[in-house]
């Protein structure tokens, strides 16, 4: 496993981060780590757009019941 240090980090986005990693319990390594897993999924070769699209099309086979309909099966039984 590899070790990170970041050095001078502004006073404001040092209080940004123990503040979330205080609201969600958490040490402010396991916040720091957190936020570095969720920027694994930022794709900087592809646009939103086409990320959204890909999304899309994968999806389309996919068949959806009437929400309205299951939700009134279910209180009629």
């Amino acid at each position: 496993m590899h070790v990170l240090t970041v050095r001078q980090i502004p006073d404001s986005l040092y209080d940004t981060l123990a503040a979330l990693a205080r609201r969600n319990r958490r040490s402010l390594q396991q916040q720091a780590m957190m936020l570095l897993e969720r920027c694994r999924f930022l794709d900087t070769e592809s646009s939103p757009v086409e990320r959204a699209r890909s999304i899309r099309s994968s999806l389309s086979n996919l068949q959806l019941g009437d929400v309205v309909q299951d939700v009134r099966t279910e209180r009629d039984r």
